[in-house]
């Protein structure tokens, strides 16, 4: 189950952290039509309901779900503690580095980093 709120003025679809498996598109597409019905503008996913191929970026899985986003233009947050896939993989750590730095996607630790991000221009 997933829950609409509003935070600083921008309509955010949180899901929680039990749940199926985010493993590929149609998993995203599951959230994004949820999002779209709700009228969400982001998407907030803990990370830990991600499988692990999302975080090796040679499975493409990551990119094929994060095009998802993008193609229907929401916006999309994995939440949580990423630390043990970024040691292990400088590509990701690269990534996310990326990531952050756009409008798009963001991979950010807690909710407070979260109302952070959304209170900003980026936004």
């Amino acid at each position: 189950m997933s829950t609409l709120q509003t935070i600083n003025d921008v309509s955010v679809l949180m899901c929680e952290a039990e749940g199926e498996v985010i493993a590929g598109e149609r998993e995203a597409l599951d959230c994004i039509g949820d999002a779209g019905y709700q009228g969400a503008q982001w998407v907030v996913i803990p990370a830990g309901r991600f499988d692990d191929a999302f975080f090796r970026l040679s499975t493409r899985v990551a990119g094929a779900i994060i095009q998802k986003f993008v193609q229907y233009r929401v916006g999309i947050v994995v939440l949580g503690d990423i630390s043990h896939h970024t040691e292990a993989s400088p590509a990701l750590r690269d990534f996310v580095r990326e990531c952050n730095r756009g409008t798009q996607t963001w991979f950010l630790a807690d909710a407070a980093e979260l109302g952070e991000r959304l209170a900003g221009p980026a936004a």
